[in-house]
């Protein structure tokens, strides 16, 4: 059993590669990361750059070309009691009913199951008894497969995209039901989205992969305080001193994102980004140099 409380890292990868195709271009290439145990940590990244990949490798069910990959300091095995995994597919039974799933994630994961949470999640009163999942609605199908994630209360979750067919309103809820899980349990996070607007409001770290590889990692409130949105009057040139992640011309002027180098003229407008400004200037510029900070301690562990 992983403790909750462990120093170790919950998911570190050190130049981990992944190809599934010889001539083809890596999933992953030269990965290395580290997430600090009791993180909630938002996974983003364009469709491709070897999200799903990364978290098939650390549930075991993949292996890396290259590299290492560790859980709690340990290597991943598929099935180990104290991860959950939840695929993007949602791989569930489809002749059985919601609540023969619950039932059959009570059998498999009978040692820790939390069956008042799962039938929470599940909200079965919504559903007939009788009605198979192949019948559900693609929302209802996710809300069911987070609910056997969640039951298993491990100590590392890694959801692949688990509310993307979900609605506004239903996904508030679940989100509120993960994070207090989370902050119940100490349970580390690892959940990748394209909805960043939302990850913003719910996790405290970030994992922003590209090209194969960890473009930015760190807590979020370090990332975006470790920048600056800058606008002025002139061009590209008074960024001189500074890292530039992005520029473009403003009005007369120029708009950029910098992670400052130097003193900053008092004639500038300054402000922090916001995580959505962040992942989508780094995604715009793929030669910005990464920024994947140092591994530390969460904050409820330096505690503990």
């Amino acid at each position: 059993m992983f403790p909750t409380s462990s120093a170790d890292p919950a998911l570190t990868a050190r130049g981990v590669t992944k190809r599934y195709r010889r001539r083809g271009p890596d999933a992953l290439g030269g990965c290395t990361f580290s997430i600090p145990a009791g993180a909630v940590c938002a996974l983003v990244g364009p469709n491709g750059a070897g999200k799903s990949t990364l978290l098939e490798i650390a549930a075991g069910f993949e292996q890396p070309g290259a590299g290492t990959v560790e859980i709690f300091g340990k290597p991943p095995r598929a099935g180990h009691p104290r991860v959950s995994y939840l695929a993007q597919d949602r791989p569930l039974f489809p002749r059985l009913t919601a609540a023969d799933t619950l039932r059959f994630g009570a059998l498999a994961n009978s040692a820790n199951w939390d069956r008042e949470l799962a039938e929470r999640v599940a909200d079965l009163a919504r559903h007939d008894r009788d009605e198979r999942i192949r019948d559900l609605s693609g929302g209802a199908r996710a809300r069911i497969a987070l609910a056997v994630a969640l039951g298993k209360r491990a100590d590392l979750l890694l959801l692949d995209e688990p509310m993307a067919e979900v609605d506004v309103l239903s996904r508030r809820e679940l989100m509120g039901l993960l994070l207090a899980h989370a902050a119940e349990t100490g349970s580390t996070v690892v959940m990748s989205s394209h909805i960043i607007s939302d990850l913003a409001d719910t996790c405290d770290h970030l994992l922003l992969l590209d090209g194969g590889r960890a473009r930015l990692c760190g807590d979020i409130d370090d990332l975006t305080a470790s920048h600056a949105m800058v606008t002025y009057s002139g061009g590209a040139d008074r960024l001189a001193g500074h890292t530039v992640v992005e520029s473009r011309p403003a009005g007369r002027g120029t708009s950029a994102l910098i992670r400052p180098g130097a003193a900053i003229p008092a004639d500038w407008q300054v402000r922090q980004p916001t995580l959505e400004e962040l992942v989508l200037a780094h995604l715009a510029a793929p030669d910005a140099p990464d920024l994947v900070l140092a591994q530390q301690p969460h904050p409820e562990e330096s505690a503990a």
